[in-house]
């Protein structure tokens, strides 16, 4: 969805020539949790090779908004269904006690890459895997997979 160029942008720039930037709007999350407090924002790159399985079910101890820059991902977070998020598109998810249960690559033969920027807890590490035994004690929050 294009939004209109931002009108600032568009003013006289002494010494400057050539079209102002255009802005596009390609995701946004309506009501976030907020992030813990003291949160230490980190973005980072994640390239996924083809047919990876992604991180363990984990968490985070924030909110994370990430974007899908090439390629695929499978996602899943405690609740909602399983969906493949293709490049172009984005992905919320609000941190805490919430499971993510996959990011892996959709596809077989090509790596897929995306961006997330996560808002950590202080001092917490910026994903804590989930163990086998708090999964089985949540599987009835997993929403039912086809």
């Amino acid at each position: 969805m294009r939004t209109d160029r931002t009108r600032a942008h568009d003013r006289e720039n002494p010494g400057k020539s050539g079209p102002p930037p255009e802005f596009d709007m390609v995701g946004s999350v309506q009501v976030a949790p907020p992030a813990p407090e003291g949160a230490e924002a980190m973005t980072i790159l994640v390239t996924l090779p083809p047919d990876s399985p992604g991180t363990p079910p984990h968490r985070h101890s924030g909110p994370a908004y990430g974007f899908v820059v090439k390629g695929a991902v499978d996602f899943e977070l405690e609740g909602e269904p399983a969906r493949v998020v293709r490049a172009g598109e984005t992905f919320w998810e609000p941190g805490g006690d919430v499971i993510h249960y996959q990011d892996g690559n959709h596809l077989a033969d090509e790596e897929s890459v995306f961006v997330v920027t996560m808002f950590c807890a202080p001092g917490q590490p910026m994903l804590t895997v989930v163990g086998p035994e708090e999964l089985e004690a949540r599987r009835d929050r997993r929403a039912p997979r086809s």
